[in-house]
C-alpha cells in the first residue's frame, strides 16, 4: 500500500537535506525536481516510495534514516559553514572522519571570533524549532565587552530596540564576576547574524571575546573547546519537549560500524 503523500517541504525536511531556510530557497529557485520536473510549490505532494525527487540534479534518498546529532565546542578561527570557497576552516573540518560523510549541517550561527556551543544535525524538523524564534528556544552567551553597561543602556537591551536589518527581541542581562574575563552573560530568543556584536556596537561597546554556553536545555558544560560529543537520547528529547512529543526525537545513532547505538 502505497504511503499518503507528504508536502514537499516536509519531505526534504525530514530526509535531511538541508535546513529548512536552504531548502525553502532552493524550491523557490527551482533546483528542487519531483520525477524530473521543476516544482516552486512547498506543499506539493510527494509519496516517498513511489516519487523520484532530486535537489540540484542530484536524486534524493526518502527513506527513513539514522539521526545524529552532535555538540561541538567551537573554536575561534573556525566558520560555522559547511563549505567555504576561500578555503577558510569550516566546523566540518574539526568533526571525526565518521561524521563528515553524514551530510550534518549547523543549528544556527557562531560568527568565525565566537566560541562555544555549536549543534550539528540532519534534523532539519529539530533544527526549524530551535532557530526560529516564535519556538522561543533561549540562548545564553558570555559577554566580555570593553566597558560596563549603563542602567539605561541594560533597559534598551531588555525592552528590544531597533537595529539596521529591524527590532531585537528582549533579552535578559545578567552582570558576572565568577568567569573571568566575561562580564556580562546575554539570554535571548533571536538569532541573527552576529546579533549580539551589533546590539552591543549600537551602544558604543566592543565585543571582545563571546562564547555560547547554552541552547534551551543544552549546556556546553566542561567541553573542552575544539572537542565534540553526541547528545544523549534525552537531551534531544528535551530540546524537543516544548513542541513535540519526546518519541518523534528519540534518536537512532551510528557509529563506523554502523550499528544502533541505542541497541547496547
Amino acid at each position: 500500500m502505497n504511503m499518503t503523500p507528504i508536502p514537499l517541504l516536509k519531505t526534504l525536511t525530514e530526509a535531511g537535506v538541508g535546513s529548512r531556510r536552504w531548502i525553502t530557497d532552493a524550491i523557490k529557485n527551482g533546483r528542487v525536481e519531483v520525477n524530473g520536473e521543476p516544482v516552486e510549490d512547498f506543499r506539493h505532494p510527494v509519496n516517498p516510495e513511489t516519487d523520484r525527487v532530486s535537489v540540484n540534479g542530484k536524486l534524493v534518498n526518502l527513506r527513513p534514516k539514522r539521526m545524529v546529532y552532535l555538540m561541538v565546542n567551537k573554536p575561534a578561527g573556525v566558520i560555522t559553514t559547511t563549505s567555504d570557497e576561500r578555503g577558510r576552516r569550516t566546523v566540518l573540518d574539526i568533526l571525526p572522519e565518521k561524521y563528515r560523510r553524514l551530510r550534518l549541517y549547523p543549528v544556527g550561527r557562531l560568527d568565525k571570533d565566537s566560541t562555544g556551543l555549536l549543534l550539528l544535525t540532519n534534523d532539519g524538523e529539530l533544527t526549524y524549532k530551535l532557530t526560529h524564534p516564535r519556538f522561543e528556544h533561549e540562548k545564553e552567551y558570555l559577554i566580555h565587552i570593553d566597558g560596563r553597561l549603563k542602567p539605561e543602556e541594560r533597559r534598551k537591551l531588555e525592552n528590544g530596540f531597533e537595529l539596521e536589518d529591524g527590532m531585537t527581541y528582549p533579552v535578559a542581562v545578567k552582570e558576572i564576576k565568577s568567569q573571568p574575563p566575561f562580564n556580562y552573560s546575554i539570554t535571548m530568543h533571536e538569532g541573527r547574524k552576529r546579533q549580539v556584536r551589533r546590539m552591543l556596537a549600537n551602544l558604543g561597546y566592543q565585543v571582545l571575546e563571546l562564547r555560547r554556553i547554552r541552547m534551551g536545555s543544552l549546556n556546553l558544560g566542561n567541553l573542552k573547546e575544539g572537542t565534540i560529543r553526541e547528545l544523549t537520547p534525552a537531551e534531544v528529547c528535551a530540546l524537543a519537549a516544548r513542541n513535540q512529543s519526546p518519541s518523534r526525537f528519540t534518536p537512532i545513532y551510528r557509529d563506523l560500524s554502523g550499528k544502533n547505538q541505542n541497541d547496547r
